[in-house]
């Protein structure tokens, strides 16, 4: 009951008309980026980070919170229309959705995959205002051993996850805790790969990693692949809809995805990549229709869609109550909350407990909105795909360089903004992927911290990490996620 008490406290404040405009334009901008490919939530949020500075808190993370779930709802119109899915969770979306759009059937995969996200993340929100309370009550006990050996663990399962090869999961994760170690050493004073700057002695910007990362990297990746020729814009005729047959062989799909999504969100996994291809495996073998699967199945759009979205809530899970992103868009909202002042964990319920439940009120409304704004206007969101790509980039390109200038009016962050989006561009270049830099980035000095507090804590005895049975029970969790992999691609590879 005190859950629910708090959450009609969240409502009083996300009902607003000020947060209710917040919330407004953050779907609609959500839904913006997430229609135009290769954008994403992530990146936007990085881009109004600089923008949003001057903001009451609860009303930045309330359209925040609009603009990542209305990036979940606005991939699926890239993903069925143009056959490019922004993210890799939407590549299954892609598979069925776009050959439904090329059997005449857009309007039905638009509108199972809008309904599927509205479904996933109402269940996945409601789950969440359960579940959080309840686990930032325990995670108050949690010892700082255990904090770090949590990290430990959401290290190497995020760079595992994200990415073709876990060895270059590892080596962004890698890149990404160098760039946190810069600046000074808050315990000892002493200046760290500075290179004797003294613009480096505060440490690098986390806006000017993510923008030059994210947003240049993106430009100059796009750039140096763009062709004459335009791609392929499947026609949308009316809105999005579905007959009673598509309402029937949907409805099972949203509620088995949402089961599979939240969960695998909730834990220090990283990503809504493996319930997606989870989701679309389970209804291949559950499905009445197994042939359809591969030429336009209504349930392998339905299914993907719901897990994607419900995992999205789950992220938020071990954010708000840990402080462990496990997702771009995530460790960009754990940046966000220390542009603040805020760190992200168990006491964040006590201390800013208005915050977290405005937030967490703000999803719900943002739901409704969100179905209200893809349903009817999806012929809308599907013309912005024939934007030019030059213009958008070059639109991004700007607004990139202005947002991170004006964070300390200096030219040196400009500099750092270029050489970040060339490493960037050669990241995307040579397929390392760009969210365990910046996981590490954000949660290296993290790390770090709990590290030495429980050093201190057992005056030095590194033997404190092998005292606590929860402690030992997450280390051998990530010994077994560095190493069963690599047994079972040696296996596999003897057979062949």
């Amino acid at each position: 009951m005190e859950a629910v008490t708090s959450l009609l406290a969240g409502f009083e404040t996300a009902l607003t008309p000020l947060n209710l405009l917040w919330a407004l334009i953050g779907v609609t901008l959500g839904t913006l980026v997430g229609v135009l490919p290769g954008i994403g939530p992530a990146l936007t949020v990085a881009l109004l980070l600089p923008v949003t500075a001057q903001l009451p808190p609860v009303s930045a993370f309330i359209m925040f919170a609009g603009i990542y779930y209305g990036g979940m709802f606005g991939g699926s119109t890239t993903s069925i229309l143009l056959n490019t899915p922004g993210e890799s969770s939407s590549i299954i979306t892609a598979l069925e959705g776009n050959k439904m759009a090329r059997k005449g059937r857009a309007a039905a995969a638009l509108a199972t995959a809008a309904i599927g996200s509205f479904v996933a993340g109402t269940i996945g929100t409601i789950l969440l205002t359960f579940a959080a309370p309840a686990i930032a009550n325990v995670a108050v006990m949690i010892p700082p051993s255990a904090k770090f050996a949590l990290i430990m663990l959401a290290f190497v399962t995020i760079s595992a996850t994200f990415g073709n090869s876990p060895l270059r999961g590892l080596i962004s994760l890698f890149f990404g805790l160098t760039i946190g170690l810069v600046g000074t050493d808050l315990q000892s004073g002493q200046a760290r790969f500075t290179l004797g700057r003294p613009e480096l002695l505060d440490g690098i910007e986390f806006v000017t990693v993510v923008i030059g990362l994210f947003a240049v990297g993106e430009t100059l990746f796009v750039a140096s692949r763009l062709r004459k020729d335009k791609a392929s814009v499947i026609k949308l005729d009316g809105n999005a809809s579905m007959t009673r047959e598509d309402w029937r062989r949907s409805w099972k799909p949203w509620l088995r995805g949402t089961a599979l999504g939240f969960p695998f969100g909730a834990i220090p996994a990283g990503g809504a990549e493996i319930p997606t291809f989870l989701s679309y495996t389970l209804e291949r073998r559950l499905s009445k229709h197994p042939e359809e699967f591969g030429k336009g199945a209504i349930e392998g759009v339905a299914g993907p869609e719901a897990a994607n979205n419900a995992s999205a809530a789950g992220v938020l899970v071990p954010l708000l109550t840990l402080g462990l992103p496990t997702s771009a868009t995530a460790a960009i909202l754990l940046a966000a909350f220390q542009q603040y002042g805020l760190q992200p964990g168990p006491l964040l319920f006590v201390t800013n407990g208005d915050l977290v439940w405005g937030l967490i009120a703000s999803l719900y409304i943002g739901n409704v909105m969100l179905l209200a704004l893809n349903l009817p206007l999806a012929p809308v969101w599907a013309r912005l795909l024939l934007i030019p790509r030059p213009f958008l980039y070059a639109g991004i390109l700007v607004f990139s360089t202005v947002g991170v200038y004006s964070l300390n009016n200096s030219v040196f962050d400009l500099i750092l903004l270029a050489i970040f989006g060339v490493i960037g561009y050669g990241m995307r270049r040579f397929d390392f992927p760009v969210t365990p830099a910046i996981i590490g980035v954000i949660l290296g000095p993290v790390a770090e911290s709990q590290f030495r507090t429980a050093l201190q804590q057992s005056n030095g005895n590194p033997t404190i990490f092998l005292q606590s049975p929860l402690t030992v029970f997450i280390l051998l969790a990530v010994l077994a996620a560095l190493i069963v992999p690599a047994v079972l691609k040696a296996r596999a590879a003897r057979r062949v």
